[in-house]
């Protein structure tokens, strides 16, 4: 469920191929994690419960999973959420902590017992069958779920998403892509739940945006099923007359190898700009693979999440997880609807100003979605350069 690095980009493209199949699997990010599973609803519920005094947080997380990292990814958002209401000062938020043990129905029994213990709002959990298991439990007592995933198909009723969507990254990259004449785009994804998942968004967002889909090409996530779909790949392209490729793989699976099989097929380049749909800097060695080389992708910015991961450091003597911010973000959140003597709910939570993360501007949907502030960088040289930069609020660029 969570990216792991690649650990040698220098080794052969057969070698990188042959472990592609494995980490894939490995790697999926949190939006394929039960894919199938559904939210309690748009639109409704979760309109809040009104406390006196200070606001009670309950932080659900993965203590006790049999998922071995889960201990340690638990641990990171605990942190996160404890630095932020160490931020907000005495007197504002309250936070009490459930294991889930990173289960759905561990993250049930956990939302039933903290809404039984008076709970204004839920953070967390962290995958999104837990998500949408704490949503039902605690659907009928006003109290909203502010889940760590980033799978829509959950959001919606008293769930909202917090980590970063495809569909929200898409929207900034086509935008962007537009505007410099990029805007005949087709997608490749893999055939799997999470690469039907990531065409879907990419088609939903392009809608939004001046960019064109021109059709979509899916192949099978391995050596062989790459290798066979690039010609069709690179067909499709010259005869829809397409100007970009959205490339939806991950660094740590498909993206070094369909980057490196298109560009060697003579796709890529100025002729057709590769998009990208994940980070292309994590691992930062990445940035030296050959076939990205020219392409855009969107990231957060970069100020506020080095000066996060400098205090999130400082404070407890090691970096912190990549998922860190969203605790840190969704504590920050609640805060900010407390300071104002407000009570968390949908009409607070979905204000249209956002707040202030980690990794930028944010702000929560109706619908259970977020939208962030991003920033779209190009690899030059095998150098990360920001092309455009986050907008430090909404109705700018990444609107």
């Amino acid at each position: 469920m969570l990216i792991t690095p690649i650990r040698r980009l220098s080794v052969s493209l057969a070698r990188r191929a042959r472990k592609l199949a494995a980490l894939a699997t490995a790697t999926v990010a949190l939006a394929a994690c039960n894919p199938s599973v559904q939210g309690v609803g748009e639109g409704s519920g979760a309109d809040g419960r009104q406390g006196s005094g200070v606001t009670q947080v309950a932080l659900l997380v993965p203590y006790g999973s049999a998922r071995g990292s889960d201990a340690g990814v638990a641990r990171s958002l605990e942190n996160a959420a404890r630095l932020a209401a160490n931020d907000l000062g005495g007197g504002v938020v309250e936070l009490t902590v459930y294991p889930t043990q990173g289960t759905a129905a561990g993250a049930s029994s956990a939302a039933a017992q903290a809404v039984a213990e008076g709970a204004q709002v839920i953070l967390g959990p962290l995958y999104a069958d837990n998500a949408a298991a704490a949503g039902v439990a605690a659907s009928g007592s006003g109290v909203p779920v502010l889940s760590f995933s980033n799978n829509t198909s959950v959001a919606g009723g008293n769930v909202w998403v917090l980590g970063a969507t495809f569909e929200n990254t898409a929207e900034r990259v086509l935008g962007f892509a537009a505007g410099q004449g990029r805007n005949r785009v087709l997608v490749t994804h893999a055939a799997d739940a999470t690469g039907q998942i990531a065409q879907a968004a990419v088609a939903r967002a392009a809608g939004r945006t001046g960019a064109q889909i021109t059709g979509s090409v899916p192949y099978e996530l391995s050596q062989a099923g790459i290798s066979a779909a690039v010609p069709t790949i690179v067909s499709q392209a010259r005869a829809t007359n397409s100007n970009a490729v959205f490339l939806t793989g991950n660094t740590s699976g498909d993206l070094p190898v369909i980057s490196q099989l298109l560009s060697e097929a003579g796709l890529g380049g100025e002729e057709f700009r590769f998009l990208g749909l994940t980070r292309w800097d994590i691992p930062a060695e990445a940035v030296a693979l050959p076939g990205l080389q020219g392409g855009y992708f969107a990231l957060p910015d970069p100020a506020p999440s080095r000066q996060f991961n400098a205090r999130y450091s400082a404070a407890y003597g090691g970096g912190p997880h990549p998922l860190a911010g969203l605790a840190y973000d969704g504590m920050a959140a609640i805060g900010a609807i407390a300071n104002r003597g407000a009570t968390v709910g949908r009409a607070s939570l979905t204000s249209r100003a956002g707040f202030a993360g980690t990794n930028g501007v944010f702000r929560l949907r109706s619908d259970g979605t977020n939208q962030r502030a991003l920033a779209v960088a190009q690899i030059v040289n095998r150098q990360l350069q920001v092309v455009s930069p986050a907008p430090n609020s909404f109705g700018g660029a990444g609107s």
